[in-house]
């Protein structure tokens, strides 16, 4: 057996009760098989990119290490979204149930006419970029640059942690 790699999903909502399905999407990630969620992020309120005319998200981000190729992991996320109530349409960047991104998988860069790793859109995403930073304040992106260094290029788009305890602790055991 293989060492797991670290891996980093980005998790968001912004349909019926975003807290509760981001909640719901960390839970859904700690039963992946052969992956153990080793940290989750707080909760963050964020402003919607691209398409504006929607309501806020709720977002952050969880480290797995897991024993899943990047494909596998891929299409469980997929999987884990479509049992959210998830459906992919033409449009991206609308309105969501449940929207789990691979972020970075390892040290491995892949772009395949399905998946690219990292993310493409990582470098620009304060609502992914703030919550790996609580998480992983340290960690060089694979073919880039620190995820301390990138965060600070995107401090004029709305990232507020959420507050109340109640909702913003999230467990990893």
């Amino acid at each position: 057996m293989t060492d797991p790699a670290r891996s980093y999903i980005g998790i968001g909502s912004n349909l019926g009760d975003p807290i509760a399905r981001v909640l719901a999407g960390v839970a859904a990630l700690r039963l992946l098989q052969d992956s153990t969620l080793v940290a989750c992020s707080s909760l963050y309120r964020t402003a919607p990119v691209g398409i504006t005319d929607q309501p806020e998200f709720i977002n952050a981000v969880v480290a797995l290490d897991t024993q899943l190729s990047p494909v596998a992991l891929w299409q469980q996320l997929f999987t884990i979204e479509r049992a959210a109530g998830r459906s992919r349409g033409p449009v991206h960047g609308g309105p969501r149930t449940l929207d789990l991104d691979l972020l970075l998988y390892g040290n491995l860069q892949l772009a395949s006419a399905d998946i690219t790793i990292p993310h493409p859109r990582l470098h620009e995403r304060a609502f992914v970029l703030v919550p790996l930073h609580e998480i992983a304040p340290s960690l060089q992106v694979p073919g880039g640059e620190s995820v301390s260094a990138l965060r600070g290029r995107c401090e004029s788009q709305s990232v507020m942690r959420l507050t109340d305890d109640a909702t913003n602790r999230v467990s990893v055991g």
